[in-house]
């Protein structure tokens, strides 16, 4: 199911038709550290595998982020990230709490991440960073069915 939410002038949006494919791979492959010079069909295969989450500003897609998971116990956050022209907007936060929101999150048993310089933002959202490891943060929502 589709979800879409307005804040400001923005619309975060998990409509994968929305997805502009080439500024997303742009974006990780030149821009981020975690996924340099990832080949483009490596990046339309991780889509179509992950639950997606756009930006977008006068239909132009501005962030995204997705997470990869079973949909019943596990998820993963990865590929998180606001164009360098909008951030300091507040647009980290909102995409956050949009991704918080989604019905299959508040199922999950277990939500992680990995992050080498955005351990506040997601501390804000219930992340910890997990024993031993500076970089793996996660929510452990509960210990047993």
């Amino acid at each position: 199911m589709i979800k879409e939410k307005t804040c400001g002038d923005y619309i975060l949006s998990t409509d994968k038709n929305k997805l502009q494919l080439n500024y997303i791979h742009s974006y990780l492959s030149k821009e981020s550290y975690w996924a340099k010079n990832i080949p483009l069909e490596i990046v339309k295969k991780s889509i179509e595998g992950s639950l997606c989450f756009g930006i977008y500003y006068n239909n132009n897609q501005i962030g995204f982020a997705r997470v990869i998971t079973d949909n019943a116990t596990f998820g993963y956050l990865a590929d998180v990230f606001i164009d360098k022209d909008y951030r300091g907007k507040g647009l980290s936060k909102e995409l956050m709490k949009f991704i918080m929101e989604h019905e299959t999150i508040s199922i999950l048993r277990r939500f992680m991440l990995a992050t080498l310089d955005a351990h506040s933002l997601y501390k804000q959202f219930g992340f910890e960073s997990q024993e031993g490891n500076k970089r793996l943060m996660g929510i452990k929502f509960f210990e047993e069915y």
